[in-house]
């Protein structure tokens, strides 16, 4: 990645949400009718959504289904992950993608300066950028053998 690029400049800013008191087996219905793999968990404070968790699809597998859990009977604050990470927009991606890995995650909510929800990144978006990045180099190798061809006639 030769620019330095930020979170804000990459991160998904329409983030599909739940909230602590939402019934697991409904924040279960917007994962699948959204076709996202985790909801950011937020509190409503003075108009701001601010990030107090995040509940993925693994959660769901790990918590509820592998343990024959009743879903119907959970919220998500039952089974969200509240150990999580949050990057600023300004922070750098490669501090973030250090941050995942060290973390073991696949999703960082971005967040504003009073905590707020901004949108989220995620291992996606970094392989998508990565994949474009790839593709420069893959044709700049192409370039160049193409050049040499032209230099030999």
């Amino acid at each position: 990645m030769g620019e330095l690029l930020n979170t804000g400049e990459v991160c998904t800013r329409s983030v599909t949400i739940a909230f602590r008191r939402t019934p697991l087996n409904a924040a279960a219905k917007l994962m699948r009718e959204n076709h996202v793999g985790c909801l950011v968990v937020v509190d409503e404070i003075s108009g701001s959504r601010v990030v107090v968790g995040i509940l993925t699809d693994r959660d769901i597998v790990t918590a509820v289904v592998a343990a024959d859990a009743d879903a119907r009977r959970l919220l998500v604050e039952d089974v969200m992950s509240t150990d999580l990470i949050t990057a600023r927009e300004s922070d750098s991606l490669m501090d973030v993608m250090r941050s995942m890995r060290r973390k073991g995650v696949r999703r960082v909510p971005v967040v504003g300066a009073e905590n707020e929800l901004v949108g989220i990144v995620t291992m996606d978006d970094v392989l998508t950028i990565l994949s474009e990045e790839l593709s420069l180099l893959v044709d700049a190798l192409g370039s160049e053998g193409k050049r040499e061809l032209l230099m030999r006639k």
